[in-house]
């Protein structure tokens, strides 16, 4: 069909060639074509950042973009980030430091959280939240996602 796209992308790391409508949005291309259902999506607009998965290490809201803009990009979701059974350093953060209610909103900040720690920078409360202002919670008054994402912060900073 001339209005489908083929798109190579690598996701978690495996290399995926398909073909996608010119028009479908990336977070319903993981969600739907492949099955990454930990991309949420809320609002569709790129205003509640629950899509945000990481494009060549940005955090990027996939509701925003087309699935045909993936080409040749790697992307991570928050399924590249637990090993089997085993949470990685950030996800035992959210847990231990209660970052999560409903956990409809954890991925996009799992994700947005993965691209600010790779900076390796030490930051405190307010700049995180300034960070992570693109990502909306309506369960948890954030004070436990700052915390999770400070302590990860601490651990992994240069």
């Amino acid at each position: 069909m001339a209005d489908e796209v083929a798109v190579t992308v690598t996701i978690n790391g495996e290399t995926v060639t398909d073909r996608v409508p010119a028009r479908m949005h990336a977070a319903d291309f993981l969600r739907h074509r492949l099955g990454l259902t930990g991309t949420h999506v809320g609002c569709e607009q790129g205003v509640c950042g629950m899509c945000t998965v990481l494009v060549n290490g940005e955090a990027v809201k996939s509701c925003l973009m087309f699935a045909a803009q993936l080409d040749g990009c790697a992307v991570e979701t928050v399924e590249s980030l637990a090993t089997g059974d085993q949470l990685n350093p950030l996800q035992q953060a959210f847990k231990d430091e209660h970052g999560l209610q409903c956990g409809f909103c954890t991925p996009g900040f799992l994700m947005t959280a993965t691209a600010l720690a790779r900076r390796g920078q030490r930051l405190c409360a307010a700049e995180i939240r300034e960070e992570i202002a693109g990502v909306l919670c309506r369960c948890t008054g954030y004070d436990g996602i700052v915390k999770a994402i400070a302590r990860h912060l601490d651990e992994t900073a240069v």
